[in-house]
């Protein structure tokens, strides 16, 4: 046991840990609920009993009542995009009904999943999800526990609102080729599920045009992340005269990297961002970069959510939103 497990009271995350299952499962075996088979559950049950976890079956009874408070898990605020897509849901819900109940990771490496385990440990009726970095199959699971509004990414078979990543990749890049770039390099960020389209549609487009694609790959979605890949994409001969980055946070990461060798930006490097994030408009930044329509994402989101709160057996909904190239200051014709 971890000095911060002694100081904290389990929860069924931990228990998933200690019997090697999902924190679905663990959720199934104390509801009852059927697709668990009784050597499971009494591992679980065993488990639980090891680490002390108490399960709260009276506070679970009263919310499950009126469920209708609306979960909103957000990767990470310090990305202006989730705060845009924070907005739009707020827009959407009518505050005198549904509770709005925030979780935020405390990590963007994926291994964090206590945001999410709070807000089913809240019981809220739905969870709207921007942006899970888990495979297909677990959003899928997790689903099964509580509905799920995915935003930002498709996920077959759960609601999904979501931009239009190949029209959006394809209008950066091809703004890079019109003015007439060649050597385009791209940095994306890990490849989860549902987070390498825009990656894809870089790289086609470029063999289309006739030209290798250089793609470098990220260790993570941040700012710093994406100043320490520039290394990679600006260091060595053959350095790109543009980068089309996966979002803006990497863009401003690969401005700074490129200042700090003594390059401009647009006249020894162009750049385009994704999200056209409120930094992105500031005058001295003046970022090229695609307009998903967070807010418009949010809003969407949060629609959905209450149709599903009001009508679980609704058809599932796939909301797609067309991105824009906003032109700014930040890509000009190569030297």
């Amino acid at each position: 046991m971890t000095l911060e497990r002694q100081h904290r009271p389990a929860t069924q995350a931990d228990v998933a840990r200690e019997v090697g299952v999902s924190r679905t499962l663990v959720s199934f075996a104390f509801r009852g609920a059927a697709g668990v088979s009784d050597e499971t559950k009494q591992a679980i049950f065993d488990a639980a009993k090891r680490l002390g976890y108490r399960h709260n079956a009276a506070a679970a009874a009263l919310a499950s009542k009126s469920r209708t408070a609306v979960g909103l898990y957000l990767l990470d605020l310090r990305n202006e995009v989730f705060s845009d897509v924070l907005n739009g849901v707020r827009l959407a819900l009518p505050q005198a009904r549904n509770r709005l109940i925030l979780s935020v990771a405390r990590s963007i490496g994926g291994e964090d999943q206590g945001a999410v385990d709070s807000l089913i440990e809240a019981r809220v009726g739905i969870i709207i999800a921007a942006t899970l970095l888990e495979t297909d199959e677990r959003v899928r699971e997790l689903a099964q526990t509580v509905p799920v509004v995915s935003v930002t990414r498709r996920v077959e078979g759960v609601d999904s609102v979501y931009p239009d990543d190949r029209a959006g990749a394809r209008a950066a890049v091809e703004h890079l080729l019109g003015l007439g770039h060649t050597r385009i390099a791209h940095l994306a960020g890990p490849p989860f599920d549902g987070h390498t389209v825009r990656q894809e549609t870089y790289e086609q487009v470029m063999r289309d045009a006739g030209l290798s694609p250089r793609t470098v790959v990220a260790g993570d979605f941040t700012q710093e992340a994406g100043e320490r890949a520039a290394a990679e994409l600006l260091g060595g001969p053959g350095r790109p005269t543009a980068v089309f980055t996966h979002n803006d946070q990497f863009a401003l990461g690969v401005r700074e990297a490129a200042y700090g060798m003594g390059l401009t930006v647009p006249g020894d490097l162009s750049l385009v961002g994704y999200d056209d994030s409120r930094t992105a408009r500031l005058h001295g930044i003046d970022l090229t970069s695609v307009d998903m329509h967070a807010v418009e994402l949010g809003k969407i989101a949060g629609g959905v959510a209450l149709e599903r709160l009001n009508n679980p057996g609704a058809p599932i909904a796939d909301r797609c939103v067309t991105p824009r190239l906003v032109v700014r200051g930040s890509t000009a014709p190569p030297r």
